[in-house]
């Protein structure tokens, strides 16, 4: 997967049940550009809806791995055909060096300045601002002063009521996890409600 392909959104499916991950990848269609799927690997049964996604939408949709922490489940993840893999914390030379052997997208996760640039020396596609709500929106404008342009993905308490700001501040990616959907929908895998979720994003950007 090229850098060039990866979709502004995240959708972090982090301990939804396979069936609430094939609602959620259904109420994608019509959405493939704009959004990716993120399958925590603390979700159980992660490596399953990975595969199973990948084997019913993996044509259209880029289905990859969240809280990706060790090498061990960086090729777990990539063995089931995961498209890129996300962290809450740095990752490692092996890690990088396994996941651009098989073309797969690293985002690891920083904070400092420091962090930011480690990361992206080492090889990352992309850099994980966690949690984006600490630091706030202003913080993604102030590092790129310095240190250039560069694609950021704020994560951790990303909503439709911070999304034009973050987007107007220098974020290049958002990841969103629980605030992402209504739990009703959720809950009776709604494909209608999920997508309406999905639209009201898009809609926010179309306005940038």
């Amino acid at each position: 997967m090229e850098l060039s392909e990866y979709p502004t959104f995240t959708v972090i499916m982090r301990g939804y049940t396979p069936d609430q991950a094939d609602a959620i990848m259904q109420a994608m269609a019509g959405f493939e550009d704009q959004f990716g799927v993120e399958v925590t690997m603390n979700t159980p049964h992660a490596l399953d809806v990975i595969e199973n996604g990948n084997a019913q939408y993996g044509d259209k949709l880029k289905i990859g791995a969240g809280t990706v922490l060790t090498l061990d489940e960086a090729k777990d993840a990539i063995g089931k055909g995961a498209k890129f893999m996300l962290s809450p914390i740095e990752f490692t030379d092996d890690i990088f060096a396994y996941a651009k052997a098989h073309k797969v997208i690293t985002v690891p996760a920083a904070m400092s300045p420091t962090e930011v640039h480690t990361m992206f020396d080492k090889g990352a596609d992309i850099v994980k601002i966690f949690p984006a709500t600490t630091v706030g929106s202003g913080f993604f404008k102030a590092i790129q002063a310095p240190l250039g342009k560069l694609p950021l993905m704020a994560v951790g308490g990303v909503s439709l009521k911070n999304v034009k700001d973050l987007l107007t501040h220098g974020t290049s990616y958002l990841g969103i996890g629980s605030n992402m959907f209504n739990q009703e929908d959720l809950i009776n895998r709604d494909v209608a409600g999920l997508a309406a979720s999905l639209q009201a994003f898009v809609d926010i950007k179309n306005t940038l």
